[in-house]
């Protein structure tokens, strides 16, 4: 990994008092970023090694509460300790921060240290090793899009999030006129993050009102997963910084389109990308088309991890440039996969079902595992589709939790690939999802039935 701070400058850095807090954070099943501020003296003398955190932290949901059934942790079992093992190689200044340094954290058991096997990060290493084996390399690149809303995040939870009002009115998308109008939030993002280490190439707009995008250039694989998540929690900072709220909820309105995280993968060898043919019409190796073959295969098992929440799946939606089936065509936006860079050495597929909700770790994991599937089988590519790939019925994208949960249970290429205990585990984290929500009375329930029931 290329080092953007290293722990000798950080030492200097704290010595001569430029830097006075250390974030030691671990990434939690929902992709966010958990952890401690330290003293940087203290992180520097002796943090620096190792600390802890509740073995919670990897089972809650989204409000952090404790739902019971997970096998890894529990009130019975007495919520112990995990060790957060500081991953130097991720140390990196927080520029939107004063005098501020982050490190990501791998998360170990307590007493054998050993890697936690359903930590994210944890994850996402053990599909790349997999390749490695294969004298593979996991090339990826994710892009992040959002909404920018007028208001503050405090404003809008003291008010119920009503009314939501985006930063604009009208359809951005590639707007420059509007996206000036934006720019006190957008411009301190990418000059932010390119000044943290992160190859930040652009920010636009998106096809929505106040919709954001914002692309990051392609890279390995676990880097790309831990620059998507500090990007992630730095643009929600620097727009509350501003007075406005910047939200990842995959929907947030019937009446809009949904935001996504498209994901761009390929594979090299030796440095030279492995995915390439120039002999093949398209430029698409067998290496290639049996990857692909195997992501579109296994597409309803790994749903889940490109569509967590029950909100996930309001997006797909025909028209909507969010796809409804598991095919895959040359650079349309109506599949599910589409075929970038077609003839050139820069031919990648791009999975555009994951939402702006997704957990990269968990996503780009489960695709990989997905594509190894096809390698190891020799899966046969089907021919591209052409046209609108919202006209046709076969290969639909699982359109609820529910649907998608089943599929995870019952693959056997995912518990192959991460292990039965990984598998239970985050299953176990969609079955709360939907208890949790079939438990809640919407306000579509009250104005649809109050006085017409």
């Amino acid at each position: 990994m290329p080092v953007v701070l290293s722990f000798e400058t950080l030492k200097s850095q704290v010595a001569d008092g430029t830097v006075d807090t250390v974030l030691a954070c671990i990434v939690d099943m929902q992709g966010r970023l958990l952890g401690k501020r330290f003293h940087a003296a203290h992180f520097v003398n002796s943090a620096w090694e190792e600390t802890h955190c509740c073995n919670y932290l990897l089972a809650t949901d989204l409000e952090m509460s404790t739902p019971e059934g997970f096998e890894a942790t529990s009130w019975e079992r007495g919520y112990g300790d995990y060790i957060m093992k500081p991953d130097l190689t991720t140390l990196r200044p927080v520029p939107w921060l004063e005098g501020t340094v982050l490190v990501l954290c791998d998360v170990l058991d307590h007493h054998t240290h050993e890697p936690v096997p359903h930590s994210p990060r944890e994850i996402l290493k053990r599909q790349v090793a997999r390749l490695e084996a294969m004298g593979l390399t996991p090339m990826m690149a994710t892009e992040l899009e959002f909404f920018l809303f007028e208001k503050s995040l405090s404003e809008l939870q003291k008010s119920g999030y009503r009314p939501l009002e985006p930063i604009s009115g009208y359809n951005e998308d590639y707007h420059i006129l509007q996206t000036t109008k934006e720019e006190h939030v957008l411009r301190p993002l990418r000059n932010h993050l390119y000044a943290a280490g992160i190859p930040v190439e652009n920010t636009k707009g998106e096809a929505e009102a106040g919709q954001e995008e914002l692309n990051i250039k392609y890279g390995p694989a676990l880097l790309t997963a831990d620059y998507h998540t500090i990007a992630k929690h730095a643009t929600k900072e620097i727009a509350w910084q501003q007075g406005h709220s910047a939200s990842f909820i995959a929907k947030w309105h019937q009446r809009k389109v949904g935001s996504s995280t498209h994901v761009h993968q390929s594979l090299w060898r030796d440095g030279q990308p492995a995915f390439y043919d120039a002999d093949d019409k398209l430029g698409m190796s067998d290496l290639m088309k049996n990857y692909m073959a195997g992501l579109i295969a296994y597409a309803p098992d790994i749903t889940y991890f490109l569509a967590p929440y029950i909100n996930s799946y309001k997006r797909f939606q025909k028209g909507s440039f969010a796809p409804t089936r598991m095919v895959w065509s040359v650079d349309n936006r109506t599949a599910g996969f589409r075929l970038c860079g077609d003839g050139t050495k820069a031919v990648r597929v791009e999975c555009r079902i994951g939402g702006s909700d997704l957990n990269p770790y968990l996503a780009m994991a489960a695709q990989i595992a997905a594509g190894i599937k096809g390698i190891e089988d020799k899966m046969p590519l089907a021919p591209p589709l052409s046209g609108d790939a919202y006209s046709g019925e076969s290969g639909q994208i699982p359109r609820s939790l529910h649907v998608a949960r089943e599929k995870l249970l019952d693959s056997k290429m995912l518990r192959d690939a991460m292990g039965d205990a990984v598998v239970t585990h985050y299953a176990r984290a969609a079955e709360w999802e939907i208890e949790d929500f079939e438990g809640v009375v919407t306000d579509y329930e009250i104005a649809r039935g109050f006085e017409r029931a």
